[in-house]
């Protein structure tokens, strides 16, 4: 019998799986040189500005990053972190491959050079190419070898995160090719958890490579129904008198969750017992997409310092009931990311809102929607800044629906805005026509547009659209005519003009538009309320 101290003879097949699992250890203790999720395989590289390359390894290992003939090192830090930035680059359309080496090496395969943009907002940017009108037509024609596509995927965090929430390999496609840089493919174009794609991103993208010939890559994250400030660095609203209060009501709000959690518990049982509908349960301030910052932490800062030319931004759906403090939010949002990227002149694009329920049959004093298109518009006369108004793009046929399925025009408007004026491209006409000046002479008030080449009625033979009122402020539609680069408004309800509006309702009904066939973008002649 063998003795407990007897210890079996070490064979070579033993000794083997011994050194073995002494390798996969030593692996295993060894941080491997790792990358964001953006920077990956099919990814665009921003041109003609330097670039970030950035991850993590063993505290004091040293990274080299090469690309083309660039070759540029750093050590990791105490944290891991490690990061450098190539030289700007020229645009290619040659797939190539980006190396990163350390105590391993990464590499990146089919990496092009071209234009970066992030597109971001609530649903009406969410909304997937399946949902747009021409649908299967435009899934048919996605083939875009040159056109590349990020998807973040949707997560909420108290504080800034290093990577995007991870998916898990079960997931249906749609979620787990999500955090992937895909090529813009009828299959790729499919993927995501509301349509597919971003379909104002992706005709964006697509319309902006085909004017600039360049490969373009467009890093789609948003969140249907969420506020401005859910994508704002907390940091920026805290230090805004007026922006503070968005922080401390919502930290109120969620300091009672428990409470609330059992009141819901207590009311949804007695619901039950009567055989009634249950409440509503309340939403978990942990998992609340309006939580102030929560969408920025989560879906922003993981793709923070990544070379990009800018955003384009559809939203304010959410926030139309706050237009007023939006006026200083939205600002206050865009800083924040400039300042994330230390990208002062980093281009932000705005869609302006579209039309929504039906049109009024009377002028009102207030409307939420106007003043938010307003709030919009201010923002949008910053540097860097642009705005492509959507006002006009609902569906005819259904006033009722949030949603405009012309997405086509979105992403179109968007591209001139950044042709004409990120790119230097002054031969293209980006903006319907803007307010310029008003002049009264007795009952009638001369309206002078800018950008008023051919100004003209677009649809039926009555221009429509504008408001008149004297100073009583009692409003009453306009008859307008057009002459030259003006229009003629008067009313028999006004003797004496002294203001003016246009387009200024939740649904307006203006058809006011110039050569390039783009509409007159709303305004008000009258001093906007500050408060």
């Amino acid at each position: 019998m063998q003795s407990r101290n007897c210890r079996p003879r070490l064979t070579a097949p033993l000794l083997a799986a011994a050194v073995g699992s002494l390798a996969v250890a030593a692996a295993a203790a060894r941080a491997d040189v790792k990358l964001p999720a953006v920077l990956s395989d099919h990814m665009v590289l921003q041109q003609q500005m330097p670039v970030p390359v950035w991850g993590t390894a063993d505290a004091g290992e040293e990274v080299t990053v090469t690309f083309g003939d660039q070759k540029q090192s750093a050590k990791a830090g105490a944290d891991g972190k490690w990061s450098v930035k190539l030289s700007p680059l020229t645009a290619s359309d040659k797939p190539a491959e980006l190396t990163v080496a350390g105590k391993n090496t990464v590499k990146l395969t089919d990496v092009l050079v071209g234009e970066v943009w992030i597109a971001s907002g609530q649903s009406n940017m969410e909304m997937g190419i399946q949902q747009v009108k021409d649908a299967q037509k435009e899934i048919a024609a996605a083939d875009h070898p040159q056109l590349r596509l990020f998807t973040v995927p949707k997560s909420v965090a108290d504080e800034p995160q290093t990577a995007l929430k991870a998916m898990p390999a079960n997931a249906p496609r749609s979620k787990t090719d999500q955090g992937k840089w895909l090529p813009s493919t009828p299959e790729n174009v499919t993927v995501g958890e509301w349509g597919g794609f971003s379909a104002a991103g992706y005709f964006f993208g697509r319309d902006l490579q085909a004017a600039l010939k360049v490969p373009v890559g467009v890093i789609h994250t948003s969140w249907g129904g969420t506020p401005a400030e859910s994508w704002a660095q907390r940091s920026y609203l805290e230090k805004d008198e007026e922006l503070k209060s968005i922080v401390s009501d919502y930290q109120k709000k969620s300091a009672d969750f428990s409470k609330r959690l059992e009141d819901w518990k207590a009311a949804a049982e007695k619901a039950r017992a009567e055989g009634k509908k249950e409440p509503n349960r309340p939403a978990d301030p942990a998992n609340d997409p309006w939580k102030p910052a929560g969408l920025y932490n989560a879906m922003i800062a993981p793709i923070v310092p990544v070379a990009c030319r800018g955003a384009i931004w559809y939203q304010g759906e959410s926030n139309a009931s706050r237009a007023m403090e939006y006026r200083k939010l939205l600002p206050a949002m865009i800083q924040s990311w400039r300042d994330a990227w230390a990208e002062p002149e980093m281009a932000f694009l705005i869609v302006q809102l579209a039309n929504f329920q039906a049109p009024p049959k009377e002028p009102a004093e207030k409307d939420q929607w106007a003043e938010l298109r307003e709030a919009q518009w201010l923002a949008a006369q910053q540097p860097h800044n642009g705005i492509a108004t959507a006002v006009d793009l609902a569906d005819a046929d259904k006033p009722g629906d949030i949603h405009p399925h012309n997405k086509q025009d979105v992403g179109r408007r968007l591209s001139l805005v950044a042709l004409n004026k990120v790119y230097g491209k002054t031969d293209v006409a980006y903006s319907g026509p803007v307010f310029d000046s008003m002049q009264v002479s007795g009952n009638e008030a001369r309206i002078k547009f800018k950008f008023a080449d051919n100004l003209h009625v677009n649809g039926g033979d009555k221009l429509k659209g504008f408001q008149i009122a004297g100073e009583d402020k009692k409003w009453a539609w306009a008859d307008a005519k057009i002459d030259g680069d003006t229009v003629v408004l008067s009313s028999p309800k006004v003797e004496k003009p002294a203001a003016v509006r246009y387009d200024w309702a939740q649904n307006p009904e203006g058809n006011l538009y110039n050569k390039a066939d783009l509409p007159a973008m709303p305004f008000r002649t009258d001093v906007p309320e500050s408060k």
